[in-house]
């Protein structure tokens, strides 16, 4: 067998591997933090985290795929070796700026929420008397 086609079905298994492997990571612990992001709405965390996980495996797939093209030859083990460290290295690059992508746009959600939550105003005290009235108000002058 050549070894240009045992390089791409080396790639192909590591990068679907890898991929898998972080798309389930992001998506068990990711839940937690979308849940936050949309004010403990599970129903709707899990309908984004699931559409998340789609588009995640859609893009990566999609990159791995196009990037199996080689276009040097490999003739011999270390070219092998060489052939798979940098495609497997600029996989692993993709996923990680993938991630950091995605972490970032919910950041910017989850602050904004945050913002609209601090300008609510809150409720005044229940019995509140208002200034001057009550126990701690200033000695009335005589005129």
């Amino acid at each position: 067998m050549d070894l240009t086609v045992v390089a791409y079905v080396i790639y192909l298994l590591i990068s679907v591997a890898l991929t898998i492997w972080v798309a389930r990571t992001l998506s068990r612990n990711g839940r937690v933090f979308i849940a936050d992001v949309l004010h403990g709405n599970e129903k709707l965390a899990d309908a984004v985290n699931h559409l998340l996980v789609v588009g995640f495996y859609l893009v990566n797939l999609g990159f791995v795929t196009l990037y199996l093209k080689n276009s040097d030859e490999v003739t011999d083990a270390r070219g092998l070796f060489d052939a798979l460290s940098v495609k497997i290295g600029v996989v692993l690059l993709v996923l990680g700026i993938m991630h950091l992508g995605n972490v970032y746009v919910l950041n910017k959600i989850r602050r904004r929420g945050l913002m609209e939550r601090e300008q609510t105003p809150p409720v005044p005290p229940q019995g509140w008397t208002g200034p001057g009235v009550g126990p701690w108000a200033p000695p009335a002058t005589k005129a």
